[in-house]
């Protein structure tokens, strides 16, 4: 007994059916082994792995009888209970611990798992929003679990309790106190308003901005010599800076306009205007710069009143105070004009309710940490208390005054810099106290809730859009084919592709910037750009403070340039951008950082074709010369203007109509071949195509093309 070859079985069992047939045939329908055992007596040698496999052909199978064709034959399996997977609910953007609830494990079993599935790294706090379902369904899939996706419980629960920090009543009138105006000085670019707040509190922060223009708020207290108190904000009037303006005049209770006696109203002193007018705040106009001989005092009041404001020696009830902020001239009349309009609006807090407040700005400081600029509207600011703003929250731990000194409290009108941010609050969102660190959580929760539900109310209304589009598109290709009939329309090419390759030029650019509200300036110029058909601007990641590691590697990834302003470089992300090729370019100004930008873009364009027109000549006859075999055609001509060339490009031109525009073959004066024809000097000029004939006063014009730069026409509006 041995193993045979793969060759071999079927003609040893041939040879045994052929002489044990009976014995075959009874072994089948009765007993294998019994065949086996004869087989053995007679020292066959049969295949121990084959003994039982049929490997003779179709033609020796057995045939069933028509009894066994009758009765079909019964195939039995083994009974095996399946396994049931626990089924999970799950929807988009849960948090780790939504997730653990829902499976009803432990947050540390999500972070294991999170180890064996891919772009999970962000995901390292329990609050950690999952904004991405196929990571969440890896989860639940290595978890043992099957996923089933459903809406977020917030979007399918109509009465869901409103969690949301909001502002108290208003309070007592009897536990009212006076309180310091806050005035918002506005105005044009480099019309005088920081250097009217510079005379009014004896500084000099004008020779401290960059180019001489205001980058961002700046909020102080300044005491008068009448030893009243004064909250002033300066604003920015560069056009970049809209938002900036419309924050300072809703948070104001009197806005001072400066505008510049030599140039009158301008285009950010209407805006002014009608900012001041939409939040209804009274208005005194500072008529700055009177010392200047082209100061004309009369005709900017009247440039005021087409806008609505109609000053005092007009019949209006706007005082009008003409200065010179740089000599100091009728400062003091300025601020009892500010001292009277505080008067008369009777202004008031409450200084032991609940803080309330908004926020100016906000940045990261390298020592000190995430600070917010901000204003006390309502209750006494203190260490300790606990604040919400947006989606950052504060237990303060300490305060500094416009002079960067600390202090133990705030009152109502008060500029104060609060340090303890767990993030940084955006420039214009409110302040409100809270009880405790669990409620500002609390708050945090629901606020991000609400985002996240408007993110995705946003998300399938464009969804539901592009769905719509595509429809339209399939209905009007389902006509088409219905019109044509079964065998009329046959693809003309390939399937348009649903992606587009995007291989155009491309600028991708990481903004940092020294406070939020620089950093929202500059966004909002660069949202102004239109020319993603010629060139894409990407914005790749904004941030507040210093450049980081991270940005670099973004950048790195992205090809992007570091656009810094305001902030400094360490030394040591200097160094790691330079090996890694990474430009960063630092400004502290905002246009010089535009105009860098569109010189960036207009690298990235391609060179275009410029026509230089180089002169031009008279057809005067058409002569017909034999060349060779062939016939052709020359035109004796008269420069008129410039030089001919005979390397550069003619168009021959009959009336409005241009007949020709090519090389030349041949250029002749009298019978010599030259390279060039000066004015007034008569030539014979032969064109590449010779069957082109000529007549007497056609023009040909000669002209070369050269590659140029082309210019980006973006207009961020200065």
């Amino acid at each position: 007994m041995f193993v045979c070859s793969m060759a071999t079985p079927i003609i040893r069992i041939s040879v045994l059916r052929s002489l044990y047939g009976p014995l075959w045939k009874k072994s089948i329908n009765k007993n294998h082994s019994y065949v086996w055992s004869k087989c053995l007596s007679q020292q066959f040698n049969i295949c121990v792995l084959c003994r039982f496999l049929h490997f003779s052909s179709k033609w020796c199978k057995k045939r069933k009888s028509p009894e066994e064709k009758k009765s079909p034959t019964a195939i039995h399996f083994s009974s095996k209970t399946k396994r049931k997977h626990t089924v999970i609910d799950i929807w988009k953007y849960m948090t780790v611990a939504n997730l653990a609830n829902a499976m009803g494990k432990s947050v540390d079993h999500v972070f294991e798992v999170m180890m064996y599935v891919d772009n999970t790294v962000d995901y390292d706090k329990s609050t950690s929003v999952i904004d991405s379902l196929q990571v969440i369904q890896e989860i639940v899939k290595k978890s043992g679990m099957r996923a089933r996706t459903v809406s977020p419980p917030d979007l399918s629960d109509p009465e869901r309790i409103n969690k949301d920090a909001t502002k108290w009543p208003p309070p007592d009138p009897s536990v009212l106190v006076k309180r310091p105006p806050v005035v918002t000085v506005m105005g044009h670019v480099d019309h005088g308003k920081t250097t009217l707040l510079d005379s009014l509190r004896n500084t000099s922060v004008v020779k401290s901005e960059f180019g001489g223009i205001t980058q961002h708020i700046g909020a102080f207290s300044v005491k008068l010599q009448s030893g009243e108190t004064v909250t002033f904000l300066d604003t920015p009037g560069h056009a970049a800076f809209t938002a900036m303006r419309a924050r300072g005049a809703k948070v104001t209770d009197l806005v001072v306009l400066v505008v510049a006696a030599d140039d009158g109203v301008m285009e950010q002193t209407v805006e002014s205007i009608r900012m001041a007018k939409a939040e209804a705040v009274p208005i005194i106009i500072a008529i700055n710069k009177i010392d200047k001989q082209e100061a004309d005092i009369e005709h900017t009041k009247d440039m005021l009143l087409p806008h609505g404001i109609q000053v005092e020696d007009r019949g209006g009830d706007v005082q009008a105070i003409p200065i010179s902020a740089l000599n100091g001239t009728n400062l003091d009349t300025l601020t009892e004009a500010i001292v009277l309009q505080a008067e008369l609006m009777n202004l008031k807090g409450d200084p032991r309710g609940r803080v309330e407040g908004v926020v100016v700005e906000s940045r990261t400081d390298l020592h000190r940490g995430k600070l917010s600029t901000a204003i006390v509207q309502r209750g006494m600011l203190q260490k300790g208390t606990v604040l919400v703003a947006g989606l950052a929250w504060a237990k303060v731990r300490a305060m500094f005054n416009d002079r960067g000194q600390p202090i133990q409290q705030a009152p109502p009108s008060t500029p104060v810099e609060v340090l303890g941010w767990r993030e940084l609050p955006s420039a214009g969102d409110e302040i409100i106290e809270v009880e405790s660190e669990k409620r500002a959580h609390e708050v945090m929760k629901w606020r991000q809730s609400v985002k996240l539900t408007e993110k995705q109310e946003a998300e399938r209304e464009a969804v539901e859009c592009k769905i719509e589009e595509h429809l339209k598109v399939y209905k009007t290709q389902l006509e088409t084919r219905r019109r044509l009939g079964r065998y009329k329309l046959r693809p003309t090419g390939p399937r348009e592709k649903e992606i587009k390759d995007d291989i155009g030029p491309r600028v991708s650019v990481i903004v940092k910037g020294d406070v939020d509200g620089s950093v929202e300036a500059i966004l909002d110029v660069l949202e102004t750009y239109d020319g993603d058909s010629v060139c894409k601007l990407d914005v790749v990641h904004y941030g507040v403070g210093n450049v980081s590691e991270t940005d670099v590697e973004l950048a790195t990834a992205f090809k992007a340039i570091i656009y810094c302003f305001n902030v400094n470089t360490p030394d040591k992300i200097t160094e790691l951008a330079k090996s890694n090729k990474i430009s960063i370019r630092s400004h502290n100004i905002i246009y010089k950082m535009v105009d860098d930008l569109k010189k960036e873009i207009n690298s990235q364009l391609p060179l275009m074709d410029v026509e230089e027109e180089l002169g031009e000549a008279n057809v005067l006859q058409d002569f017909e010369v034999t060349e060779g075999k062939r016939k052709v055609h020359v035109a004796g001509c008269r420069c008129t203007k410039g030089i001919l060339k005979k390397t550069g490009r003619y168009r021959l031109q009959r009336g409005q109509e241009t007949v020709y525009d090519g090389l030349l073959a041949s250029m002749r004066h009298l019978k010599n071949e030259v390279d060039s024809i000066k004015k007034d000097v008569e030539c014979g000029l032969r064109l590449a195509d010779g069957t082109i004939n000529f007549r007497a006063g056609d023009t040909l014009v000669c002209y070369e093309i050269r590659k140029e730069q082309q210019e980006t026409k973006w207009d961020p509006g200065f």
